[in-house]
């Protein structure tokens, strides 16, 4: 009996922001279609656009059954109702909580893979309520059990579980165990390890950004990436939330539309993800350190959020909790990705800030294999909106400084890569003296349409696209004379839309 009373608290409170929701839903709906439609992101004469209802985003594709979409509905109001909610406050409202064991739902998110070698992986997944975690995979001799983990409130019910001891250039379906129940798969879960270092084999990576929610349910661009075999896909930003700046309720929801999506669902299951955030899932358009009118509470609670929804190796300086900068290897790929927006003060040096330059220096210093993917959010080069809330208008020096720095230690064979402008462009970055480096940017796995793709007067453009779906891609040929590359931007038809082989001697300073 003691307990009843805040049991009607908490149900109280849960149908206030039901209430709430369904008052904020629906005056969005109607505001919606007077809205002046800045990016276009959904297909010719289609008005999506970064103000699209999570909802109707949902709805757009038609994979999504028509219990999820109620119960989506339904998180949705929950979340959006307080700036303050959390998965684990969604869980204790009754109505929810009861929808859900309706519908026969096992997990609230997941599996997603991360960290991928010869002979490991991570899986993360999200579960109900505080649960008992493991992964369960069919190897040649028979099932075996990882784990477990525990979820908490503390981390917003998220878990990650490592898997190890597997075989290289192997394929292991895999099934996830929930308090000791089996959740048996309802989609394609396998885990594909990366070649034994020194082997003879090709290593496949794909990357891009600015899939703006909507972009994670495209079935035909993630099946492409899927099907030709790419052992990663490194995210550049502005992914998965859309401008919801200090409302942590609002940047889970997006993250739960992600999560909710099928063909999302079905590629992270396989493909493992690694992911930096850009503007638009960090505050909103153009916002980097501490925007104003925010605080430094607002910014440590947006990374918390990030950091519980992806299932990268790292997220920043640990021992700070700031950024979400992070390295690992990916084969004979070592990969960067840099945090252009944490740090930001608007003064000198500040783009990256100097404990993550103090970091990124020690990392290219580091790097063992034989090429370095080097990621930042926004744009390498000046060319397009020139340099518009990227090095060259920011940090023109901590750009040279970084350039500077690779070539006085002579660190070959680094790999520029970026997003943020819609759409795809390549571009040589000349040096002083003959070397010169590459940059790729593929901000076309949701934004197509953006600033314009070719210039003229750009002398230096390898490549520019407007109006597709695609994606970059790196494929690593082994060779006895000397280790190549092979960049191509694909289309979702699988079409090379560009292509260009180089060779490790190009990339040495």
């Amino acid at each position: 009996m003691k307990e009843e009373p805040r049991k009607n608290v908490q149900n109280e409170r849960c149908r206030i922001h039901l209430n709430a929701g369904r008052i904020f839903t629906w005056l969005h709906l109607i505001v919606l279609p007077f809205q002046g439609y800045t990016q276009d992101f959904g297909e010719p004469g289609h008005p999506m656009n970064k103000n699209t209802d999570n909802l109707e985003i949902l709805k757009y594709w038609g994979t999504t059954s028509d219990a999820d979409l109620m119960l989506y509905e339904s998180a949705y109001r929950i979340l959006s109702a307080e700036k303050s909610s959390s998965y684990a406050d969604l869980m204790k409202c009754r109505s929810f909580s009861e929808r859900i064991q309706k519908h026969g739902r096992k997990m609230l998110a997941g599996p997603m893979l991360g960290q991928i070698e010869s002979d490991k992986a991570t899986v993360w997944i999200r579960t109900l309520k505080p649960a008992k975690v493991e992964v369960e995979v069919q190897t040649e001799g028979g099932k075996v059990v990882f784990g477990p983990v525990y979820s908490s409130e503390a981390t917003d019910l998220e878990v990650e579980v490592v898997v190890e001891g597997l075989k290289p250039s192997s394929t292991y379906p895999y099934q996830l165990k929930i308090n000791d129940e089996i959740i048996f798969a309802t989609i394609d879960q396998k885990i594909t390890t990366l070649p034994e270092s020194g082997a003879n084999e090709a290593v496949r990576i794909a990357f891009g950004s600015c899939s703006h929610r909507w972009g994670l349910g495209n079935h035909r661009l993630l099946e492409q990436i899927r099907a030709r075999g790419n052992h990663a896909m490194l995210l550049l930003g502005d992914i998965a939330v859309q401008d919801r700046n200090d409302h942590l309720g609002l940047h889970r929801a997006d993250y739960l539309l992600r999560d909710f999506l099928p063909a999302w669902k079905q590629f992270a299951s396989t493909v493992p993800v690694y992911a930096s955030w850009d503007d638009h899932d960090y505050f909103d358009n153009d916002k980097a350190g501490i925007p104003e009118g925010y605080s430094e509470k607002d910014r440590d609670g947006v990374r918390k959020v990030f950091q519980e929804s992806w299932v990268n190796p790292s997220y920043g300086d640990k021992s700070l909790n700031q950024g979400i900068f992070t390295r690992d290897r990916i084969g004979p790929f070592d990969i960067i990705m840099t945090d252009n927006r944490f740090f930001r003060t608007g003064e000198k040096g500040s783009f990256l800030g100097k404990s993550q330059m103090d970091w990124l220096k020690e990392q290219l210093l580091d790097c063992k294999g034989p090429f370095i993917i080097l990621s930042c959010g926004t744009m390498w080069s000046d060319y397009v909106s020139g340099g518009k809330d990227s090095w060259g208008v920011n940090d023109p020096e901590g750009r040279e400084e970084i350039f500077r720095f690779i070539e006085e230690n002579n660190i070959g064979g680094v790999l520029l890569i970026s997003g943020d402008r819609h759409g795809a462009r390549g571009f040589t970055i000349p040096r002083k003296s003959d070397f010169g480096f590459y940059e790729f940017e593929a901000a076309s796995l949701g934004g197509r349409v953006g600033p314009p793709a070719n210039d003229p007067r750009w002398d230096t453009q390898l490549y520019g696209i407007d109006g597709k779906f695609a994606f970059g891609e790196f494929t690593y040929l082994p060779s006895g004379d000397e280790p190549t590359v092979i960049f191509r931007l694909v289309g979702q038809d699988g079409s090379h839309l560009f292509e260009k082989t180089i060779k490790k001697s190009e990339l040495m300073p």
